[in-house]
């Protein structure tokens, strides 16, 4: 077995929760080196290791844990929100009902001074 680098995602949010995996990686047989990022959520682990014994290993710890991947997901969350952002103009522009108010009162206006003409004209006649 090659020494190989694996990565993975590991839900930590306090030392205590970095200290357990600290704990259960320098047992593991095989680790050269391994870094934990709390910020990140990642822990790196560089050995002789098979990825999913590192991944087991890291799971038994209660922590939620899975196999990182590299965010390819920023440049989606950033189409989410550009997408979002027309939605809610549109929304604007579907409620501003004002706008077909006057078109409507247009109508009937020109509706009723078409009509008077009309009779006026077979009353002369």
């Amino acid at each position: 077995m090659s020494s190989q680098t694996v990565v993975l995602k590991v839900a930590m949010s306090c030392q205590g929760c970095s200290g357990a995996v600290k704990r259960v990686l320098e047992k593991l047989q095989g680790v050269d080196s391994f870094d934990i990022d709390m910020k990140e959520q990642k822990v790196t682990v560089k050995g002789n290791v098979k990825p999913e014994e590192v991944y087991e290993t890291v799971s038994k710890t209660g922590k939620k844990t899975a196999f990182w991947v590299e965010p390819e997901n920023k440049p989606t969350e950033t189409a989410a929100i550009t997408e979002t952002e027309p939605s809610s103009q549109d929304a604007t522009i579907l409620s501003a009902e004002p706008e077909n108010k006057p078109s409507e009162t247009a109508t009937l206006v020109s509706a009723e001074a078409e009509n008077k003409p009309a009779e006026t004209a077979t009353l002369a006649a």
